[in-house]
């Protein structure tokens, strides 16, 4: 048996998404049917639906999905049909990095979630007509009515949430709240200096406002983006239009530099720029994802002084804990996600793509 349902497909590297029918596999052991109520849109997305990565395809993304769960493989004990759930990214639950508290560095990660497109044992989850589709993106390959979702992308959360204002915390929150929260870990006083205030952004925007660090200082070249991460927890902005950023942020720390910096641009001459402003001790968090093979050139005397420089995936969050604490936050007000959330049908995913791309919305979420 298999389920019937509507999803965005991706024909081929650079063509539009498709609404057409497709099947899902029932689900299998450790498995559940999720039917979705919401979905954000990331730049993940779209660097895949441009053909910028090896995802078989055509094929079915998706990653932020939040839905409630229909039905449920052999073996699923972590939720029931009827629970609510925001879906992230999946992992295999055995390697050192998953037995550690790490999942998002775990060794299979990347088939698993961003380039595979079938289930670990190499089956596929999604065909059309009878042929195989890309599918099991993340875990799940949300653009869908429906989908099949691995249990460990599954996160059972408050129902009383609504879940259009949570998707997101499935992938762009949960990184830049990571970023902040799990490897910075401000002390009191300390100076941050977050570049590019697009979703990621400001959600370490939002992250570092609930720490004890005394500056907070957002990046950006557009004004209204500058104008929010006020709002939401800048102590300080820079126009990158108009000022020079080096001068800027000597000027704004003294002379000391950054404690901590996070890069979301993927712009490796802004990544040099975040390495140069470091404070002595300082940390970059490199979040933004260039070009596979994408080299940066640094000083490197400049990191004697107990520079660090870190990548991060996914926010190096355990996701069982992290994201039900992000949902209460949600709950109670004090992480204002929905400040960045731009609702869309889910016929108009591309009206969403394109108003993503020129700026417009900085999240765009779809709905069911």
């Amino acid at each position: 048996m298999t389920t019937t349902t509507r999803a965005a497909v991706v024909e081929s590297g650079g063509a539009p998404f498709t609404l057409c029918e497709v099947e899902l596999d029932d689900p299998g052991p450790g498995e559940a049917l999720v039917r979705m109520v919401a979905t954000g849109l990331c730049h993940t997305d779209l660097g895949v639906a441009s053909g910028g990565l090896p995802f078989p395809l055509p094929g079915v993304l998706g990653h932020e999905g939040a839905g409630v769960v229909e039905a449920v493989g052999p073996g699923v004990t972590g939720v029931e049909p009827g629970d609510h759930v925001v879906l992230s990214f999946t992992s295999c639950g055995g390697c050192r990095n998953c037995r550690d508290g790490h999942p998002a560095y775990c060794a299979t990660w990347l088939p698993l979630n961003l380039i595979g497109g079938r289930r670990a044992d190499g089956t596929g989850t999604i065909s059309r007509d009878g042929t195989p589709l890309g599918g099991h993106f993340f875990g799940q390959s949300s653009f869908a009515e429906r989908a099949l979702v691995d249990e460990r992308s599954l996160v059972k959360v408050d129902p009383e949430v609504p879940l259009a204002s949570i998707a997101p915390l499935g992938c762009g929150v949960q990184t830049g709240v990571g970023a902040v929260w799990n490897v910075l870990r401000p002390r009191a006083g300390s100076t941050l200096v977050v570049l590019g205030a697009g979703a990621v952004g400001l959600s370490a925007v939002m992250a570092a406002a609930l720490t004890p660090a005394a500056r907070i200082i957002a990046v950006d070249r557009v004004a209204e983006r500058l104008a929010l991460a006020r709002e939401l927890g800048a102590t300080h902005t820079v126009d990158a239009a108009e000022a020079d950023l080096a001068e800027a942020l000597a000027l704004l720390t003294d002379g000391q530099g950054a404690d901590g910096v996070v890069e979301t641009t993927g712009s490796v001459a802004v990544l040099r720029q975040g390495a140069d402003a470091l404070a002595a001790r300082g940390t970059l968090v490199v979040v933004g994802a260039p070009p596979f093979g994408t080299e940066v050139a640094l000083d490197v005397n400049g990191l004697l002084p107990g520079k660090q420089i870190v990548g991060i995936t996914l926010g190096d969050s355990e996701t069982q804990t992290f994201i039900p604490a992000l949902v209460q936050l949600v709950k109670e007000g004090r992480l204002p996600l929905h400040r960045l959330i731009g609702t869309y049908p889910f016929a108009e995913i591309d009206q969403a793509v394109r108003d993503m791309r020129a700026g417009k919305t900085i999240k765009p979420v779809l709905t069911f």
